[in-house]
């Protein structure tokens, strides 16, 4: 069963390639959805899987890519009806 997740995460985020590096784990997990910035420096990610799979990727956001540091990760389930082909990156 296909569950959705949405993830806000705080720190040095931005121009460190953390939605390039998310982009990339999302697909490896077979996730669907995407990643983007927010204009207050943070990035949200809205995910979209097993839930196994999201928790493995939510397990990875709180490292990132080696330049960043996450600082705060905020977490919840959401109902986005919205249909994603593929993870993008926004």
């Amino acid at each position: 069963m296909s569950e959705s997740m949405h993830i806000i995460v705080k720190g040095r985020v931005q121009g460190v390639g953390f939605r390039a590096a998310t982009q990339r784990q999302a697909v490896k997990l077979n996730l669907t959805g995407f990643v983007r910035n927010l204009a207050n420096g943070d990035v949200e990610i809205v995910a979209r899987g097993p839930d196994a799979a999201l928790q493995q990727l939510l397990a990875w956001c709180h490292q990132g890519p080696r330049l960043a540091h996450v600082s705060h990760i905020g977490v919840g389930r959401c109902d986005n009806d919205e249909a994603f082909a593929d993870f993008t990156i926004r």
